[in-house]
């Protein structure tokens, strides 16, 4: 059992853990944030396409199942900060209209505004140093032949999470976009948030520390009061945060209503690892006589109001990372001359909420955890996803490019999200609006399983957003409790 006393224990330190983190640390509350996985090399190894995309050196290995019981392995990061150290740095806000629900596309609402989420997309977006980049020539003519040949296509200008002079590093300039930076030019958890929190003798990163199930009260089990780690360490603390993603944070929240015997009798326990939402995604790579020399290519999001539900973005991808979308049955030297004139695109819709889309932990097939998401579950989804995609190919053919796709399948899960969503009631949702699971006291969940729409853009801002929020507010009621008064500080721990 941890010997030292820590007012709040935070598991996972992607966006939401590290931002719920960084309120309660400022806050004074003495924080303990437990990484199951380790920081990652600063030696330009997490450039290397060889080693991250063709080996997949810095992917989880982790075993799952399907909902038709096969093997999978989700393309998941264990490492300090989370997806965020290799996510492509676009930090969008969700619109006003898609904190509503949208019954004909399946979707639901969310028990706040975006009024109330806004001073936190602002926090957010100042420590993740979000700016606009200018369009390169390449992109710039493609938009513009893109827009006089085709009607209702409407680009605007991508918030980026990019340092200013990240074009000096040509090799990160080149490679943000599913790699992780080695000189800290992108804005993500560690770097913006983390990093601030070093010096502070009320927090304490852990890393390789895996938790292995929640601890309650005795006389309480809905009452949280701590974790143990697969290693037998304890730790306890008035206020749990679980931030280890959509798709682990209900498996830890759903092996202890079982093993307690809340899954009975707490009414919320019916919808955790329920409406899984992953996004419908497709990759298209689009090809013109000219050789393509732009550096940053993800500068432009292009909507068309006819799919409300969808938008596309390009690949920050070079000629390499292109080539590697191709058929492999193409050989190399054919791949590598199509893609110096190629530009990728990336094509997202929001998925709807169908209770059956689900994350479950292993006590269902007694081995492996089980990923169970059909899109076809999501029919309005589903032929707007498949609508928009021909309509930019059109779009993009009369512009004279001619472009192929190739759909982002279930082991893409870098937009998971909704599997412990939020709601006003626990007869339809897990977590309440301050982030609390209903019926449960001491336990929050700060990561993206909370959202209950994932909007047309990528989440990241918006999870970094709710783990602020939530931070605050924990803190705050600790504040006016004086959870933290007079209590000596422990000694500061930031794993290096």
């Amino acid at each position: 059992m941890s010997s030292q006393p820590y007012d709040a224990i935070v598991v996972g330190s992607g966006a939401g853990g590290a931002a719920a983190a960084y309120q309660l640390a400022l806050a004074g509350l003495r924080v303990v944030m437990l990484e199951k996985g380790d920081h990652l090399p600063t030696d330009g190894s997490t450039l290397d396409i060889r080693r991250v995309v063709h080996q997949g050196e810095f992917l989880s290995q982790e075993p799952w199942l399907d909902g038709r019981g096969r093997r999978i392995v989700p393309e998941e990061h264990f490492n300090v900060g989370g997806k965020t150290k290799w996510y492509g740095a676009a930090l969008l806000r969700f619109a006003e209209h898609e904190f509503a629900p949208d019954p004909a596309h399946g979707c639901r609402g969310w028990p706040l505004a975006l009024q109330e989420l806004a001073p936190y997309y602002e926090e957010a977006e100042r420590l993740l140093g979000v700016r606009i980049i200018e369009n390169e020539p390449n992109l710039a003519r493609i938009l513009a032949r893109l827009q006089r040949q085709s009607s209702g296509w409407q680009a605007q200008p991508m918030p980026m999470g990019l340092a200013a002079d990240i074009t000096a590093h040509r090799a990160e300039a080149s490679h943000f976009d599913g790699f992780a930076s080695a000189a800290a030019l992108k804005g993500e958890a560690e770097r913006s948030f983390l990093s601030l929190l070093r010096s502070r003798s009320n927090f304490r990163l852990l890393v390789n520390a895996e938790v292995a199930t929640l601890l309650g009260s005795a006389g309480d089990p809905a009452t949280v009061t701590g974790v143990r780690l697969t290693d037998g360490r304890s730790f306890t603390a008035p206020h749990v945060f679980l931030a280890a993603g959509a798709l682990h944070s209900p498996r830890l929240l759903s092996g202890y209503l079982r093993r307690t015997g809340l899954d009975n009798t707490l009414p919320a326990a019916a919808h955790v690892g329920r409406h899984l939402k992953l996004h419908l995604l497709t990759a298209m790579i689009s090809l013109s006589p000219g050789i393509k020399t732009d550096l940053i290519r993800k500068t432009t999001l292009l909507v068309n109001e006819r799919f409300p539900h969808s938008s596309v973005q390009p690949l920050g991808f070079d000629d390499e990372l292109i080539a590697t979308l191709l058929p492999r049955a193409l050989p190399l030297a054919v791949r590598r001359l199509i893609s110096r004139r190629a530009y990728g695109f990336f094509l997202q819709t929001e998925d709807g909420s169908d209770a059956r889309n689900r994350v479950q932990d292993e006590s269902v097939s007694g081995s492996l955890p089980t990923l169970d998401y059909d899109a076809q579950r999501l029919l309005p989804a589903a032929r707007e996803h498949r609508a928009f995609t021909r309509a930019l190919q059109r779009a993009l053919a009369r512009a004279g490019m001619v472009s192929v796709t190739r759909r982002i399948g279930l082991t893409g899960t870098a937009h998971a999200c909704g599997s412990l969503v939020c709601g006003l009631s626990a007869a339809d949702s897990v977590v309440d609006r301050d982030a609390r699971v209903h019926g449960m006291q001491g336990l929050y969940v700060v990561d993206g399983s909370v959202l209950p729409r994932s909007s047309r853009v990528n989440p990241s801002l918006t999870i970094y957003a709710w783990g602020l929020r939530a931070g605050q507010r924990v803190a705050g009621q600790s504040r006016d409790r004086g959870t933290t008064a007079q209590r000596a500080a422990p000694e500061a721990h930031y794993a290096a």
